[in-house]
């Protein structure tokens, strides 16, 4: 078998995707966290080629870390936004595409409402297209990061039980976090209630829970994702108060997870509702720290697929 290369390779989720090509972004983000953390953070590894940032719902972590990822490998980076594009003056999507295609663009990272947006984009021009969040189908550059966070603290994602909480319907968090996993060989459990986490998702390879506390005994990982408060248009549970009661994560609830357990959360937190404050701030918590490591991946991702190689330039 040849050397792994990502070059000219979209990135539309993890369901698929090899576990060479896995540890092949996260070895390659490990050094680019050092260029994150240096005086200097320029590196001229992307100089010349220019990205298009197509942001057609909000963001603040994700579109801000590709825009620095961009930038610390001297890319040429633009942001655009639905309301700020010809879109709002009712261009189509095919057409917005195009013309970003023709003004020489070589990536469009894309996030959108709509599950399937990425891969369309495949099909209608040439750049590499980078999947930012589509709908509740896969948000890829956030289980990877989440994947080198736990990896900052564990030796190995192999045998770890990494348990998923909270919003599993809404959440392209989880899928891609599920896709990542267990490709890399964790054990995951999913909770929370039963109108938000079916018991067909154990169809994954996942163990599904609707009691918290059982869910995350003896846990090495817990990940609590957002209630999607936007997505959510129904009563899929009592009330807000009630969630907290009986799904939020709080102290009493770690005291079942291993001594050493690490909390993470996509962000942003919806503080007192899906996590306690004191959690949120913890020391077994890295949420901060998965701010950081988002634009080391995304620097590892811009680099591998646009210009590939290993990282071996590179220092170790």
């Amino acid at each position: 078998m040849g050397e792994i290369s990502l070059k000219g390779k979209h990135l539309l989720g993890l369901q698929g995707r090899s576990k060479e090509e896995i540890e092949l972004i996260l070895r390659v983000a490990k050094k680019m966290k050092k260029i994150v953390l240096s005086d200097n953070k320029k590196h001229p590894l992307l100089k010349g080629k220019s990205i298009i940032n197509l942001f057609m719902e909000n963001s603040t972590r994700t579109r801000s870390s590709f825009e620095l990822a961009g930038k610390y490998l001297g890319a040429d980076v633009i942001n655009i936004s639905k309301s700020g594009s010809s879109m709002a003056k009712g261009e189509s999507f095919r057409d917005t595409l195009l013309t970003m295609s023709y003004m020489g663009t070589d990536a469009i990272v894309m996030r959108s409402s709509e599950e399937g947006a990425p891969l369309y984009a495949t099909k209608c021009v040439d750049p590499i297209i980078i999947n930012a969040g589509d709908g509740a189908h896969e948000h890829p550059t956030q289980a990877l990061l989440d994947m080198y966070s736990i990896l900052e603290h564990k030796p190995t994602l192999e045998g770890l039980k990494v348990v998923i909480i909270g919003d599993i319907m809404h959440s392209r968090v989880a899928r891609s976090n599920i896709y990542g996993l267990k490709t890399m060989g964790a054990d995951v459990h999913l909770a929370g209630p039963r109108t938000l986490v079916y018991p067909e998702l154990e169809k994954l390879g996942v163990t599904v829970h609707h009691d918290v506390r059982e869910a995350v005994k003896d846990a090495d990982v817990v990940n609590v994702l957002r209630i999607q408060l936007e997505r959510i248009h129904s009563a899929l549970y009592p009330s807000n108060r009630e969630y907290a009661r009986i799904f939020g994560i709080n102290k009493s609830v770690l005291e079942n997870a291993k001594d050493d357990v690490l909390v993470l959360h996509p962000g942003p937190m919806n503080r007192g509702l899906e996590i306690a404050p004191d959690v949120a701030y913890d020391d077994a918590s890295v949420i901060q720290e998965q701010v950081r490591n988002g634009v080391a991946i995304r620097m590892a991702i811009l680099y591998l697929t646009i210009i590939g190689g290993d990282g071996s330039e590179l220092a170790d």
